[in-house]
């Protein structure tokens, strides 16, 4: 497996541009099957979570191409309803397949999904879901066959407001008959984005954002061209980089209202952020402060995708911070390899509690998560000495080339690439 190597100590220094966002175009991807036609999306980064839709999409019978950063589906030759076991395991977004392809071929088979082992991951919303629209579902050991002969409009009450979930109700309810409502829907910023996708494709959707959701059901729809929002947690990951090594960055081509709770939280910290447009200025050359609490939950409170991140600027901050995890049970795996580069960090449940240390000191380590990784990048810049973070295929899901990225900034950071079984490495 490749690892990346940092040189830290120096505070990061200049302008990147933000890639789009990950969680936005892969239920778009998903949702372009259910029109005939070539879809074009632009603004696509390259990571391996993309690779696999791509590959399930070539699957079902789609002709997919990845040029720059721009994706171009062409689902005439789709026909398939069945997704690979094997490629499903490799991404939890394969799950929102179900949806269009339940609402396309009125039948699909899908598998317990894969994707970074952060908790227990129910799909039972997704599941409920589909059925208040009509469909029934059988599940034998880790295979789920949906069919549906017509998907009715219904009222959906979600108990939890699941992103996932949301989506998958919407993507198969552009094409039912009648109206259907979600309530204690996910408001997150890449549902707004599908619903622009859905509707640009000729569907009736209203009130993506809020808590309530209505779809008017449509007899077909067309493909379509969009351009896809930037990565508020890529925005986030390098905000906090420049944090952590007090340096001062400019990020183009951002979304800041899609990151108001971050934005606090890093004020509260004294860090100095500048908002102008699509442009943010971070300058943190002073050392932070300690936050007295940070609780993760739903958007638009903080998303737990950033807490392990936030932690490291913690780490380093002057006094005690609290942390407290809602959302994933799993999500705290990190604390163990921060404590390997000197972090102060004891965990009680779900709840960390930091004491900032005067500086962390390079190790080596490993990536749990996605954003676990993103973290221990983060920590690598910030030590003193040398980082290994290894299993960088995590970072690999939600970061298009993250020392590319970083490089930009002025860090000192390579990927060795194995090259044999006995961990032969070249750059």
């Amino acid at each position: 497996m490749d690892r990346l190597v940092i040189e830290g100590g120096k505070p990061l220094s200049g302008t990147v541009v933000i890639q789009g966002a990950k969680n936005a175009v892969l239920p778009i991807m998903a949702a372009s099957l259910l029109a005939e036609g070539t879809t074009v999306l632009e603004n696509v980064p390259h990571l391996l979570d993309i690779e696999v839709m791509i590959s399930i999409l070539r699957e079902l019978g789609c002709r997919v191409e990845h040029k720059g950063s721009t994706i171009i589906i062409d689902t005439k030759g789709a026909s398939a309803s069945h997704v690979p076991e094997g490629l499903m395991k490799q991404m939890r977004s394969s799950i929102f397949l179900m949806g269009p392809l339940l609402a396309k071929y009125g039948k699909t088979q899908v598998y317990q999904p894969g994707g970074c082992a952060i908790g227990e991951r129910k799909i039972d919303i997704h599941l409920d879901g589909l059925k208040a629209l009509g469909a029934t579902i059988e599940e034998t050991g880790n295979t789920i066959l949906c069919r549906a002969e017509k998907l009715i409009g219904s009222d959906i009450h979600l108990h939890f407001p699941s992103v996932g979930a949301t989506e998958n109700i919407m993507m198969a309810a552009v094409l039912a008959e009648g109206r259907t409502t979600i309530t204690n829907a996910a408001r997150e910023p890449e549902i707004q984005d599908l619903q622009h996708f859905l509707n640009a494709m000729g569907a009736k959707v209203l009130g993506a954002g809020t808590d309530t959701i209505t779809i008017d059901g449509v007899s077909s729809l067309k493909a379509c061209e969009h351009r896809v929002i930037p990565d508020r947690i890529v925005t986030g990951t390098l905000m906090i980089a420049a944090a952590a090594t007090r340096g001062q960055v400019t990020l183009h081509k951002t979304q800041p209202s899609h990151l108001t709770s971050l934005i606090h939280v890093m004020r509260r910290a004294g860090v100095q952020i500048h908002v102008d447009g699509d442009i943010i200025r971070v300058d943190s050359r002073l050392r932070s402060k300690a936050v007295e609490k940070i609780v993760t939950a739903p958007y638009p409170a903080f998303p737990t995708d950033l807490q392990s991140q936030v932690m490291v600027m913690l780490a380093l901050a002057d006094g005690v911070s609290v942390i407290k995890e809602t959302i994933f049970e799993g999500r705290l795996k990190h604390v163990d390899e921060l404590a390997r580069m000197g972090a102060d960090i004891r965990v009680d449940m779900n709840t960390a509690y930091i004491r900032g240390v005067p500086r962390l000191y390079g190790a080596t380590v490993e990536a749990t998560d996605l954003r676990a990784g993103a973290a221990l990048v983060i920590a690598g810049l910030a030590a003193q000495g040398k980082t290994v973070v290894e299993r960088i295929h995590h970072i690999d899901r939600g970061y298009d080339r993250i020392e590319d990225m970083l490089s930009l900034l002025g860090a000192k950071i390579t990927r060795l690439t194995a090259l044999s079984k006995n961990e032969t490495y070249a750059q």
